[in-house]
């Protein structure tokens, strides 16, 4: 068992490189499966999910190499076989391998993906784009069985809710689909944007990401590619919020501000003293913080992954902040975790009601990370509170920040990784 430790109060300052995207890296090392060649992914975080990935395609034949930051993927031997348990339960981002597969064999056997519960997570949005495509989707068993009968074709497909997953695991078995394929009321993300850029260097016809129309014209080809993953703006929105609630100066290096906009507006509106250059944020010791209302969106709005993140800076604002999750109204698993460290934060309705307090007390507590964005608000409640913090269930914090124990140690954290 795994733990994190931390003896709270510490200031922070120095500096830091945020790590490449997580959530384009489990998108990303699918879509390679894609092409007849080697494609070799640069920026690659170092996380857990990123390595089980890694083992999935091991056992499909994929010959990988992953060194530093760098991963190499060659799937010229590659083989389609049943995958219906085992790592790929592990983590959410699996279900990409149903759309990589149908794009690559035309068929598929991959069992229902995991990961963080965050309340209801359907990919009934994804199967009905693959039958669209002209696809059959079964359950059998715990498995979703992918099929194609009379190939792919392409289709217009209107995304009833807006959906990341659903996007990108259409644009992969849409990319070797014979016509155009059109989806419409498709996410915005950066991410969505990455793993465009990606195929479009493999050989891909994709237009449109980044608007909510992606059109995609089939190709019967994709070859390999060198590409660069932009970095993460979950994990600079998390450093973000620690840096003010904790820093006495802080510069976050490596960072996309204009993927951050809705966060950044948020700390400027709480009074956090920023400075933004072209890639990188300073955060200047913040005081006299000021209470803001938060309502999570699809992109460009405030990012859902931000809100259990930014909690413990709130509860350094003078006043109430209240916080609605608009996509996982269920993520609200860190508040009673916080309350065992003193905070005065509650959840009303399908609301978050954070009393905040400029000279706000927290003391160390034993709690425990119900997921991965809860986890990492907590070790900043962690950082913030006097006393020894312990967290439990940290493989959640591990599977999607990069070298996280280091990060904070360099910027004077005391804080280590326990293995019982």
């Amino acid at each position: 068992m795994k733990k994190i430790v931390i003896q709270g109060g510490r200031p922070l300052k120095g500096e830091l490189t945020i790590s490449g995207a997580k959530n384009s890296a489990v998108a990303l090392i699918p879509a390679a499966i894609l092409a007849d060649d080697v494609v070799t992914l640069e920026g690659v975080p170092v996380i857990q999910d990123v390595h089980s990935l890694i083992e999935i395609l091991n056992i499909m034949g994929v010959k990988t190499n992953f060194i530093g930051e760098t991963l190499t993927i060659d799937s010229r031997q590659m083989i389609s076989i049943p995958m219906p348990s085992g790592k790929i339960n592990s983590l959410r981002a699996s279900y990409y391998f149903m759309g990589a597969l149908l794009g690559r064999f035309g068929e598929g056997v991959v069992g229902l993906p995991g990961g963080c519960y965050l309340g209801p997570r359907p990919i009934d949005l994804h199967i009905k784009g693959f039958r669209a495509l002209g696809a059959t989707v079964d359950n059998e068993l715990g498995a979703m069985y992918l099929r194609t009968p009379a190939g792919l074709n392409g289709a217009r497909i209107f995304l009833d809710n807006v959906s990341i997953g659903a996007t990108i695991n259409i644009m992969f078995a849409a990319v070797k689909a014979q016509g155009v394929t059109v989806i419409e009321n498709a996410a915005k993300e950066p991410e969505i944007i990455d793993v465009a850029t990606l195929l479009n260097n493999m050989g891909a016809s994709v237009r449109g990401a980044g608007t909510d129309v992606i059109r995609i014209t089939g190709v019967s080809k994709l070859h390999g590619t060198h590409h660069a993953m932009i970095p993460d703006r979950i994990e600079a929105g998390t450093y973000l919020a620690m840096a003010a609630a904790c820093g006495q100066g802080i510069r976050l290096k490596n960072v996309i501000y204009e993927h951050l906009d809705s966060f950044i507006a948020k700390l400027t509106e709480m009074g956090v003293d920023l400075t933004i250059s072209e890639d990188e944020i300073f955060v200047k010791q913040s005081d006299n913080l000021l209470p803001v209302n938060i309502r999570t969106a699809p992109y460009p709005g405030f990012a859902t992954d931000l809100q259990q993140p930014i909690t413990p800076l709130l509860l350094k604002a003078s006043g109430e902040s209240e916080i609605i999750d608009t996509i996982y109204p269920q993520r609200v698993n860190h508040v009673p975790e916080m309350v065992r460290m003193g905070a005065d934060i509650s959840v009303e309705g399908a609301t978050i009601v954070i009393n905040g307090r400029k000279d706000v007390k927290l003391g160390g507590a034993e709690v425990m990370a119900s997921d991965l964005r809860a986890g990492a608000g907590l070790v900043l409640a962690g950082l913030m509170a006097s006393g020894e913090t312990t967290i439990y269930n940290v493989d959640y914090i591990l599977r999607g920040y990069d070298h996280l124990i280091e990060k904070l140690r360099n910027l004077g954290a005391e804080i280590s990784l326990v293995e019982e």
